[in-house]
């Protein structure tokens, strides 16, 4: 089951990352377009007006699922701003009390947005609608990458939830404490040396 859950955190900011290269493609090919015009423009005096068809409309398309799907792979590699400040000089219970109740909210409310954004999926293919766009994009698969992300960092909360009600380190908390050690255990004088000059 972890292997499992780990694989679906992995595959999701995967996707993530997929989408943003996408997003660099669009704008590549638009920003060519528009120089290939403007060569032309200078030799022949008429522009071409090449354009991708509805860049706009896919970039904001591969942006929105590009940052719902990297939700729960954020989420547990400790990537979301939190802020501990009441907490970092509480007991151990007092936080472990103040994890499960952030985490259940959290859980909470991912499910909550998650549950929203498959109907508005399911309703997106019972009327039809597409984009107004040049291209004309059947809105539900946009709004997919939305639900799925959704979905799966409800599932990631409730995941961290269960390991924490089990006397567990929250996978957030876990990444924190990795990256600290990493920098515990730098080289003093690879840290000396990243200090900049005095004087």
């Amino acid at each position: 089951m972890r292997k499992a859950l780990d694989t679906l955190y992995a595959g999701s900011g995967a996707l993530a990352a997929l989408f943003l290269v996408f997003i660099c493609v669009i704008v590549l090919l638009q920003v060519g377009a528009n120089a290939i015009g403007k060569v032309a423009e200078w030799i022949t005096g008429t522009p071409l007006g090449l354009v991708v068809p509805s860049y706009a409309d896919f970039t904001g398309y591969f942006l929105a699922a590009s940052s719902f799907l990297a939700l729960a792979y954020t989420l547990r590699h400790g990537g979301h701003i939190r802020v501990s400040l009441l907490i970092q000089g509480a007991g151990r219970r007092a936080r472990w009390v103040v994890e499960l109740w952030c985490l259940s909210l959290g859980a909470i409310a991912a499910g909550y947005f998650a549950w929203w954004a498959i109907n508005l999926v399911m309703e997106s293919l019972e009327y039809g609608d597409v984009s107004a766009g040049m291209v004309p994009v059947p809105l539900w698969i946009p709004q997919s990458g939305m639900a799925l992300g959704l979905v799966i960092l409800c599932i990631a909360m409730v995941d961290d939830l269960v390991r924490t009600l089990r006397g567990g380190m929250p996978s957030y908390e876990h990444a924190s404490a990795d990256l600290a050690d990493s920098f515990e255990d730098a080289p003093t004088d690879e840290m000396n040396a990243s200090k900049p000059p005095r004087g």
